[in-house]
């Protein structure tokens, strides 16, 4: 879960590699630092920001145009100078940046200590860097090749760059399990964990494939060899990505921005792929496969955190429309519990990133036992959307908040589409149903601007919350898993202690934690059960819990109850998530910014988790 930087051209590599790595520091955070091939090598690293290693070196000697450079997310080791990357081997020739887990460190480790290696640090990938070296010394070899007979002596993931002080015009990359890609620039190369280090200077990118080994030179260009070192040609593809993209915009945070890009991210999720005109709805990765999914025993999805709050949603949408039995699953659970799969079961996989480690092993499982896979992802090229026989992009653009808000909203929506398409081929839902449905779809756009326009409010409501440190999120139906979210969310940036509950649930548990210190927030916009909803909201009152409410627009008997209400526009209620989760994400937003908290990089956590 870190960021990966390297350059090899004609300009100075140190302030791209910086920049590169202030646009990558989403994914990590904990320590930063970079090596430049000048003469020699220099490494530099700090525990800390971007900016804490910008200000390291702002003195020192770091011209040359080869380099690499990493963000790091702590995994083996705690975050400080010595475990920040680059690593070094012992003859000080090499420089290694890595995101992963090298799972037979330990192993390797002892092997190499007994051959005379000494270690400066705690981490997997310092071992890395010494079984290369010890693999390239030992067969005076080429870097690319010592690179790829020490990864066939790997277990585990990884995505690394790797420099030689005494092969200053070669970049050396390889991935298995966590991404890496190459950017083609004119007469210079570029390496990422993403695009975001180099969009600006090219969009004509290479994504790695598992077990590839890139070697990069101005000389040779890029070249890629498998492990079992058969050459492949690369496969050069054309970004449709913006910078703008990855700029604030004059909001405060990433957060802000996405939550307000909103009503045009849920609109791209449905561009094309929906027509009330037409009573319409297609999406092509479910077209090719649509009698897979009709004959169908079950659906059984898979998620992660955030999506997996998206797929408990999707769960009620495809069982309530189109009338297939779903089950939703963490995938880091499925994974392990040996579950039943058989050709006639479709497994979802929901992910922002798309290399969400649990989730690419819970497909991989599912595709040896048979079953058919499908993706609902937001990266483009990613590994899952590669692994999957089909599915759907979101088209949310980059998402650079850890905490995700419009990657939620555009995985509900595809979901959505998915649900209706389904039950139209199954005709489970009735023509005026389904025309309903698809129109209301169509407004959602414009009634989250409408909400949006209330955040003045929610902020003041944040302004009275904030101080307290625990809270309880209620919801039935559709809202359910809103209110899982809406908890989430909380914890996410704000690091108040949150849960969220099915509202009925309350009095089996959580109702004895609540007293005048308890908020307790309320979506409470279901048609269908609205006076249980409202006997819930008593009960909370009763014990003197401050209720805030979410509420459809012109509700009076919550209003009369609750502390704080946010009215919202009402809809169908399948399509109420979309609009319900809307205030609690700013809710959650502007708690974090009352309490001084760091809201686009909380704490010890990171963007793409692309290591179990």
């Amino acid at each position: 879960m870190c960021g990966i930087v390297g350059y090899i051209g004609h300009r100075q590599a140190d302030e791209l590699i910086i920049k590169g790595l202030e646009r990558l520091e989403y994914r990590g955070y904990d320590s930063a630092g970079i090596a430049i091939i000048n003469n020699g090598l220099a490494i530099f690293k700090k525990a800390g920001k971007v900016k804490a290693l910008r200000k390291m070196i702002k003195t020192s000697d770091t011209s040359g145009t080869l380099g690499i450079g990493h963000t790091r997310w702590a995994t083996h080791g705690e975050p400080n100078d010595k475990n920040a990357h680059p690593h070094m081997g012992n003859n000080g020739r090499l420089a290694l940046v890595h995101n992963g887990i090298i799972e037979n460190y330990a192993v390797l480790k002892s092997a190499l200590m007994a051959e005379g290696h000494t270690f400066s640090s705690d981490t997997d990938t310092e071992v890395l860097v010494h079984l290369i070296e010890e693999i390239q010394k030992e067969g005076n070899l080429a870097l690319e090749e010592a690179v790829r007979l020490a990864l066939n002596r790997v277990e585990g993931a990884y995505a690394i760059a790797v420099v030689d002080r005494n092969n200053p015009g070669i970049l050396v990359g390889a991935r298995k399990q966590s991404p890496l890609l190459v950017g083609i620039g004119d007469n210079e190369f570029f390496i990422g964990s993403d695009a975001s280090p180099f969009l600006d200077s090219t969009k004509r990118v290479v994504y790695l494939e598992d077990g590839q080994v890139a070697c990069i030179s101005l000389e040779k260009g890029l070249q890629l060899r498998n492990t079992a070192n058969e050459e492949q040609p690369p496969f050069i593809q054309t970004l449709d990505l913006q910078i703008e993209a990855l700029e604030k915009e004059g909001y405060e945070h990433f957060m802000l921005k996405e939550i307000y890009e909103q009503p045009k991210t849920i609109l791209d999720a449905m561009r094309g792929r929906i027509s009330s005109k037409e009573s319409r709805v297609t999406l092509r990765g479910l077209e090719e496969y649509a009698n897979r999914f009709v004959r169908a025993n079950r659906i059984i999805i898979v998620a992660c955190g955030t999506s997996y709050h998206s797929g408990l949603i999707g769960e009620y949408l495809i069982e309530d429309l189109a009338r297939i039995p779903v089950e939703v699953e963490y995938a880091s659970e499925f994974r392990y519990r040996n579950p039943i799969l058989s050709e006639r079961d479709i497994v979802i996989a929901i992910s922002q990133s798309g290399e969400t480690a649990d989730t690419m092993a819970a497909l991989e499982l599912a595709k040896q036992k048979g079953a058919m896979i499908y993706g609902i992802v937001n990266s483009v090229g990613s590994s899952i959307a590669r692994l999957t026989d089909a599915g759907s992009y979101i088209h949310a653009g980059p998402e650079i908040g850890v905490a995700s808000t419009k990657a939620f909203t555009g995985q509900v929506t595809v979901l959505t589409l998915l649900a209706l398409s389904l039950a139209r081929k199954l005709s489970t839902i009735s023509n005026t149903y389904f025309q309903t449905l698809v129109r209301e779809l169509e407004l959602i756009p414009s009634k989250v601007e409408e909400i949006l326009k209330e955040n003045d409010h929610i902020k003041y409501i944040a302004k009275e919350v904030k101080d307290h440190h625990n809270a309880l999120y209620l919801g039935r139906g559709y809202n359910f898993p809103v209110a899982l979210e809406g908890a989430l969310k909380l914890k996410e940036i704000s690091y108040v202690h949150a849960e969220g509950y099915p509202a009925a649930e309350m009095k089996h548990g959580p109702i004895a934690l609540i007293d005048e210190n308890m908020p307790v927030y309320v979506t409470a916009t279901n048609k269908s059960a609205y006076d249980k909803i409202v006997s819930n909201v008593q009960e909370v009152v009763a014990r003197k819990g401050r209720v805030i409410a979410i509420v459809n627009k012109g509700e009076k008997l919550i209003a009369k109850i609750a502390d704080h209400v946010i009215e919202i526009p009402s809809t169908e209620e399948p399509l109420t998530p979309l609009l319900s989760v809307i205030p609690l994400q700013l809710l959650s937003y502007h708690i974090a910014v009352e309490l001084g908290r760091n809201v686009d990089q909380p704490r010890n956590l990171a963007k793409s988790v692309t290591v179990e």
